[in-house]
């Protein structure tokens, strides 16, 4: 994010904007961290992608697991807003198993005309603030060339070169599970991934050129060795013994959040939820994630110099604990980051309709103890059934944005709950980043556009090379809120 929020801050000082002083908003939430202010303006556009779009490959788009906003190509022309974004699918299509799903990304061409928060719209204009057209896809490749692969991980490769060990399909390709996405000035990609989890540097063409390790105490682990697999073959495939990592992240909870600091000097990374050693081996008590802060000062030998655990918010689940697992991070410095915490099955497309809890929190890890290096980087658990070791301070956290807020919802035409439409919000929200509002007399707000996976749910699917249909009906856009909000005290 370090490259766009750079630009944009720099943007903020030179153009001007129509909203100015005069710009009107609803009711205001804030929170500070260290030293840094966040600042909830309101909802201000939405915007879908047609749920059946397929890409320049003829495969059906979708799936904003990760978001990278190209700020050199931001800018304002009257009320409106153009740019591009870069947005990251995940493994593919993959209810039923995982497939041979080539990893890609995409550049999506966006016209932005924001609303005053809180101001009616017509029921012809509620979904239309923000035009997202699909203009380029690019495939991600390994260090020889060769496409990546969403097969689940069956065997190990060895470690070559500067490459560690890597996650391979049993066709003989990487296997990438990419999350969260990060665009560098020279146009190459920071991509982070679940079955590693990884932090992998792409070049700008889509090249792998370098892959980051997490510490030994994150690697899946069974008996007593790496081994990468999620628990989800693909037809014919084999499935792990024992079906969970006996240590290390849980299957499908890698590195789901991942952003650079708005000075460029630091990459932070965090696990989607607690690894299996501190709860992560049940819903109730996974709450204790780890946030990796690595010096990024040379991209591809990432130092990690902190580290710190993060106790993700819990609700209640029909009378039972549940913890609201984390989707993506913004990083507003190396002390501060916002945080998007999510609960599942909930939402269109899902059994269920209502979704209990997704916010999106600010961290403070000022206070929290720095546990890089330490014996819980090895092999002491540091939260085992989910209690945290009594020496270890964790970061606070502060909610800011309510994404099930139905009071702003319902001025887009959109809500939480029953009627279970297309109009209620999906189940998975998982990408973030910010634009520059360009406003002279608001140089600190930005626009935070927020995205969801959608699983590529559809009635008209087509991927490696056989149509398919959504069960039950699904019929799931790829979708864009977008807030403005104040981020006041970067580092810049």
């Amino acid at each position: 994010m370090t490259y766009a929020f750079r630009a944009a801050l720099l943007a903020a000082t030179i153009f001007g904007s129509s909203f100015g002083s005069n710009f009107a908003f609803a009711a205001e939430t804030s929170a500070t961290a260290a030293g840094v202010t966040v600042v909830n303006k309101g909802l201000v556009a939405v915007g879908r992608i047609p749920a059946n779009l397929r890409d320049k490959f003829g495969e059906t788009f979708g799936s904003g697991s990760g978001m990278a906003i190209d700020p050199t190509s931001w800018k304002k022309d009257g009320n409106a807003y153009t740019g591009s974004l870069w947005l990251l699918p995940d493994r593919g299509y993959n209810v039923e198993g995982t497939t041979d799903y080539n990893a890609r990304i995409n550049r999506i061409d966006v016209t932005l005309n924001a609303v005053a928060a809180g101001e009616a719209l017509p029921a012809d204009k509620q979904q239309t603030g923000l035009q997202a057209k699909l203009a380029d896809t690019m495939y991600l490749t390994d260090d020889a060339g060769n496409n990546l692969t969403g097969l689940d991980p069956e065997q190990v490769r060895p470690a070559a070169g500067k490459l560690p060990v890597l996650p391979l399909a049993a066709t003989g390709k990487v296997s990438l599970d990419p999350e969260a996405v990060v665009r560098l000035a020279d146009g190459s990609l920071l991509i982070s991934d679940e079955y590693g989890p990884y932090i992998y540097h792409f070049s700008k063409d889509g090249k792998l050129v370098s892959a980051t390790q997490p510490p030994k105490t994150l690697l899946p682990m069974r008996k007593g060795e790496i081994n990468f697999s999620s628990n989800n073959p693909g037809t014919g495939g084999k499935t792990p013994d024992p079906k969970d990592p006996e240590t290390g992240r849980q299957n499908n909870q890698g590195l789901e959040g991942m952003s650079m600091t708005p000075d460029g000097k630091f990459v932070i990374a965090v696990l989607q939820s607690a690894p299996r050693q501190d709860g992560g081996d049940s819903g109730s008590t996974r709450m204790n994630t780890r946030a990796l802060v690595y010096d990024a000062s040379d991209i591809d030998n990432l130092k990690l110099v902190h580290e710190y655990v993060v106790t993700l918010p819990t609700f209640d689940n029909k009378g039972k604990t549940a913890v609201a697992a984390q989707s993506e991070i913004l990083a507003m410095s190396d002390k501060a980051f916002l945080v998007l915490a999510r609960d599942s099955n909930n939402g269109q497309g899902m059994k269920g309709d209502t979704s209990v809890y997704r916010k999106i929190n600010l961290v403070d890890l000022s206070a929290a103890t720095d546990i890089a290096g330490s014996a819980f980087d090895a092999d002491k658990p540091i939260a085992p059934k989910g209690k945290l070791d009594e020496t270890v301070k964790a970061a606070t956290l502060t909610p800011v944005i309510d994404l099930n807020d139905n009071a702003q919802l319902g001025r887009f035409g959109l809500h939480n709950g029953a009627p279970n439409d297309k109009n209620n919000l999906s189940e998975k929200w998982e990408a973030m980043s910010v634009a520059s509002a360009l406003d002279p007399a608001a140089p600190d707000d930005f626009f935070l556009f927020v995205a969801n996976d959608n699983d590529f749910l559809t009635q008209d699917g087509f991927q490696v090379g056989a149509a398919y249909k959504a069960a039950d009906g699904a019929d799931v856009d790829t979708m864009f809120q977008v807030f403005r909000v104040t981020l006041s005290g970067l580092s810049k």
